[in-house]
């Protein structure tokens, strides 16, 4: 996606212009677009992996250090080497962002996911046993269910880490709201629009962080219940 932008003579250079924001809101929006389109996409995705990878390490505890080593080593990998990495192979497109964000995003929900896992207290295990389910039955029914305050968490903590991770996708082209960070820098530092970039990330990743902690609270009624007494 490529940004075009129209500028006014401000010899001030102020940190904040709503002439700015005015000549160039069809370019802000679509930045915000994008943003929020590579987020959520990056999101859904690293959550259909997660999940189950996290449900492996949490039945078979062989493969617990593994599958948090590779995922923690993916984690540590510098945003700009794995975009650097990837782009030769995949091409200059949104395919390259979103898999640099979904691998930054595993190990956030793996490891919170497995934390809910092991936090379903032994009794009802035994409860569920001797109600006749089975494995699979544990899992949709009961375990995942009573693991959700954990997921959630791991969710809102990727979600906002994807958010800051969008804009270094502007290296190829699909940043989102970096684009705007990174041509202030390329116009003469100009500061309306670093700013307005800047703080519409800070703005959508609190948004959606405070949409996940609502959605969280709706799925877990006994949660909040158990916290209040």
């Amino acid at each position: 996606m490529s940004f075009r932008l129209a500028y006014r003579d401000d010899p001030g250079n102020p940190w904040f212009s709503w002439q700015y924001v005015r000549d160039n809101s069809d370019t802000i929006v679509a930045a915000l677009r994008e943003h929020a389109t590579l987020t959520v996409q990056a999101v859904l995705i690293a959550t259909l992996l997660a999940v189950p990878l996290a449900v492996l390490a949490y039945w078979f505890r062989p493969l617990t250090g593994p599958i948090l080593a590779l995922s923690g080593v993916l984690y540590t990998i510098p945003s700009l080497g794995l975009f650097a990495f990837i782009a030769p192979y995949l091409g200059l497109g949104t395919t390259t962002v979103l898999v640099g964000l979904v691998l930054y995003a595993l190990l956030l929900i793996i490891r919170n996911v497995l934390v809910g896992l092991d936090q379903v207290p032994a009794e009802v295990h035994d409860a569920a046993a001797g109600m006749g389910y089975g494995r699979w039955g544990r899992l949709l029914r009961i375990e995942l269910p009573l693991a959700l305050p954990g997921i959630v968490t791991g969710l809102r903590l990727a979600t906002v880490s994807t958010v800051a991770l969008v804009t270094v996708g502007v290296l190829v082209g699909h940043g989102g709201l970096g684009q705007l960070i990174i041509g202030g820098f390329r116009n003469n530092t100009y500061k309306a629009e670093i700013v307005t970039g800047a703080v519409l990330t800070v703005v959508l990743a609190l948004l959606l962080d405070l949409v996940l902690a609502a959605a969280g609270r709706l799925l877990t009624p006994w949660h909040r219940r158990g916290a209040s007494r």
